[in-house]
């Protein structure tokens, strides 16, 4: 299975989905001057803490989207990206990214544009804005959309990547005895144990509805990004002194792979564009959609105001942090062990503080369980909305749908870490395909009336 995913995903992520990817961004940039550069001032001090008033904050709307993104992409995914295609797909992510939220801004902007009222509260996303401002015959596009990212969700992103990494990292923290083997793969007590315990703790909040997942993530979002940031932050400065030839390797590495690595190292340009756009999207969603499934339940009114704060997602998730996350694994040299995951970020962690290693160790574990928790049921709202536009306000089916999300994340833990994350990566280029195609077409609208908007003021 981990063969045939990695051949598909070989296909998928090919020159074609990178170049559209990076495309769609650079095109947004373009057309709207450079709005991600522009007006990133602003797009940040509208991030403001408060209570809705007719459905949720857009700080609150915000928080959802960064808990579906900050997660284990911006742990085991930089570093899986480093390992696998160099250094120098950290500096394809981060062009990818700066383009990229320009991508997410048109899909907060169309998000509230075309979103609809009903009883609950506001329902929009990419279903909504294919379908209304497309019109119906492009309802296939929508449906299409909607499918595959409750796909993502069950099977992908929301899921099995997250809580493999929770185990697995609590697994190398906590040492155990093994619980049983099975296909001549054995699994110890503690992955037992730290899946079974997040899959209740995704149900007692999944249960309790949309206020209840957003006030979580309201809580989660803040304290685990400024935990993770500053024991980054430590482990940056106490090894200033390598950051300069870090940066050289990174941006040498991310031209001439070959040339810097040595052929050895089996990493090609190619390799290096997959991983860096590849778990870059991963990581930011920019042009998933996803994004724009939280920013419609916003009650900020104003298309624009709700596009620079949608945008902001991309600059905290992978330019602030997944940033950190690399530089971290080049100064310490940790990219280069043989090892899987987030034992890579571990141990750069453990070469890099200056304390006990088993401190670092921990705290990074409890970093991982908060970013990846927070991203599964990030990702359920996502997966249960795209339910919601396929069959209706039938609760029965969204409650099933939610049954088998749970199913999904208490079988996580016995899928193997490639397997995960190639499956992960074949989903999100399926469920971008849609979005992508509705954001070149309705870019006019975006671009005109951004502009029109601009001048008025």
């Amino acid at each position: 299975m981990e063969d045939f995913l990695h051949r598909i995903g070989e296909r998928v992520w090919g020159w074609p989905m990178m170049l559209l990817f990076v495309g769609v961004g650079l095109l947004f940039t373009v057309r709207l001057k450079g709005v991600q550069f522009r007006l990133l001032g602003k797009a940040l001090r509208l991030i403001r803490p408060g209570e809705g008033k007719d459905g949720v904050s857009p700080y609150a709307a915000l928080c959802t989207a960064l808990a579906a993104t900050v997660g284990t992409g911006n742990i085991v995914g930089v570093a899986t990206a480093l390992a696998s295609g160099g250094p120098g797909a950290l500096l394809w992510m981060l062009l990818a990214a700066v383009f990229g939220m320009a991508t997410q801004y048109a899909e907060g902007f169309l998000a509230v544009k075309f979103r609809r009222k009903e009883k609950n509260g506001w329902f929009g996303g990419p279903f909504c804005y294919i379908e209304q401002g497309l019109g119906r015959r492009f309802r296939w596009l929508a449906v299409t959309f909607a499918v595959t990212g409750a796909a993502v969700g069950i099977l992908g992103v929301g899921t099995t990547a997250q809580v493999n990494s929770i185990t697995g990292a609590a697994d190398a923290f906590f040492s155990s005895g093994t619980a049983f083997v099975v296909a001549g793969h054995a699994y110890s007590k503690t992955v037992v144990i730290s899946g079974a315990l997040t899959t209740v703790a995704a149900a007692l909040v999944l249960l309790g509805g949309v206020k209840r997942i957003t006030a979580v993530c309201q809580a989660l979002v803040p304290f685990m990004a400024a935990l993770y940031l500053l024991f980054s932050a430590v482990l940056l400065i106490c090894c200033a002194d390598r950051i300069p030839a870090a940066i050289v390797l990174i941006v040498k590495s991310a031209f001439c792979p070959r040339a810097v690595l040595g052929a050895g190292a089996g990493v090609s340009l190619k390799l290096a564009l997959r991983m860096g756009i590849g778990r870059g999207v991963f990581t930011n969603e920019a042009g998933l959609g996803s994004s724009a499934i939280a920013a419609a339940v916003s009650d900020e009114t104003d298309p624009v105001n709700q596009g620079l704060i949608s945008m902001t997602g991309t600059f905290i998730d992978t330019v602030v942090i997944c940033t950190v996350t690399g530089l971290c694994l080049t100064v310490t040299g940790a990219w280069r062990a043989p090892l899987q995951g987030v034992q890579l970020t571990d141990a750069a962690w453990r070469a890099g503080l200056p304390w006990a290693e088993s401190l670092s160790t921990f705290v990074l574990v409890v970093c991982l369980t908060f970013f990846a928790f927070a991203t599964i049921i990030g990702w359920n709202f996502y997966a249960e909305r795209c339910v919601c536009y396929l069959t209706g306000d039938r609760r029965w089916v969204q409650r099933i749908y939610r049954m088998f999300y749970l199913l999904a994340i208490a079988v996580g833990p016995y899928v193997t870490v490639n397997t995960a994350w190639e499956l992960a990566d074949v989903l999100n280029a399926l469920m971008a395909l849609p979005n992508l195609t509705a954001l070149l077409l309705l870019q006019n609208q975006v671009v005109s009336d951004t502009l029109r908007a601009e001048t008025k003021k």
